[in-house]
């Protein structure tokens, strides 16, 4: 007995070096795929300042979406590309919460703000709802209801995080947004100006319907800079769904025990906590613009690179895989979001 105390203590001595150990390997083995999301963010950063109302989270989705389908992605950027596509996707979710102040989202007025909870609200849970009538798994039906409801690829990547989906169910919510979503860019534009409306509402209905803010970006410049500023406002206001929508999920998924293994999800994940406080920063004006303008290059960096990452989950070949019953529900999502938000408009926007 005392001769095995020297080992067990020098055994138990050491025990703690080797997960600091194994925690810098991984951080050395994710060093080259981060490089590589952060290049092609900066590409895509870059690529923006050349196409007016084009995104470069837009641009980096596609480069990533490009590469993964026309070549092989190598092994060893995998670990950072995962690290990308999960951490800067979250470190960027906080600093989007420096853009949102909460003064500037009330001077909507109570009838855009309706609008927007009701848009939001009425999709996620109609998309839940007829996805679960065409037997769509759980995840892969959040998935999509919080990219077409929320804020795009930015929302389904916040919500992998808390529904544990699997990597071709994230990749086919984030196609479908990229899909959809482009699709919308010159529709929603087109049917304003069929029904006849003006540049302000019609600014409204796109910030309230379509569903990535590069999107709405384009969507609206393609109408005029006062429908651009409109449809701007309004997104970002839908931004900040994500916030209690990504908790309300983790608090579902922690009470019906549908999370992997022995963890369960967080109630509010840490990711959300620092968003909203990000925004409560800003609406209390405590930082300069100078700051805000360093944390806004940043911001979008991060975000880019998370994209850039997510792209190279998109596989075309996978996609198609599928079936039509995922791209039926992108669909049918769509619809009810330009539905429910164009009568909010005209009911509650003065339309």
């Amino acid at each position: 007995m005392t001769q095995n105390q020297p080992v067990q203590a020098a055994t138990t001595s050491q025990a703690p070096k080797r997960p600091l150990a194994s925690s810098l390997r991984g951080m050395k083995a994710g060093i080259p795929g981060v490089i590589v999301c952060l290049v092609g963010a900066l590409a895509s950063f870059v690529g923006a300042q050349f196409l007016p109302g084009v995104s470069a989270l837009l641009i980096a989705i596609i480069l990533g979406a490009v590469w993964r389908n026309i070549a092989s992605v190598p092994a060893i950027l995998k670990p950072g590309i995962t690290f990308s596509s999960k951490k800067l996707l979250r470190t960027g979710i906080i600093l989007l919460g420096f853009q949102l102040s909460l003064s500037t989202i009330a001077d909507l007025g109570f009838g855009v703000i309706f609008l927007i909870v009701a848009a939001v609200a009425i999709t996620f849970f109609a998309t839940l709802w007829v996805g679960q009538l065409m037997g769509i798994g759980l995840a892969q039906r959040l998935l999509i209801a919080s990219g077409f409801s929320i804020c795009g690829a930015a929302a389904v990547a916040a919500t992998e995080g808390t529904t544990k989906a699997a990597e071709e169910e994230v990749a086919t919510a984030i196609g479908l947004v990229v899909l959809f979503g482009t699709l919308m860019i010159p529709t929603v534009p087109f049917l304003g100006g069929l029904l006849g409306m003006e540049d302000e509402p019609l600014g409204m209905w796109i910030g309230a319907s379509t569903h990535e803010v590069a999107q709405v970006v384009a969507a609206g410049g393609a109408v005029s800079a006062s429908a651009l500023a409109v449809a701007v406002t309004v997104k970002l206001a839908r931004v900040i769904t994500l916030a209690p929508i990504i908790a309300g999920i983790a608090v579902y998924m922690r009470r019906s025990g549908r999370a992997v293994g022995d963890k369960k999800p967080p109630i509010v994940p840490l990711f959300v906590v620092g968003f909203v406080a990000a925004m409560l920063l800003r609406t209390l004006d405590f930082i300069p613009a100078g700051v805000l303008d360093v944390v806004e290059i940043i911001q979008v960096l991060l975000l880019a690179a998370a994209m850039f990452a997510l792209g190279l989950g998109v596989h075309l070949r996978s996609l198609f895989k599928v079936g039509f019953k995922p791209v039926l529900l992108g669909l049918v999502s769509t619809v009810v979001i330009l539905v429910v938000s164009y009568v909010g408009v005209v009911f509650f926007a003065g339309s």
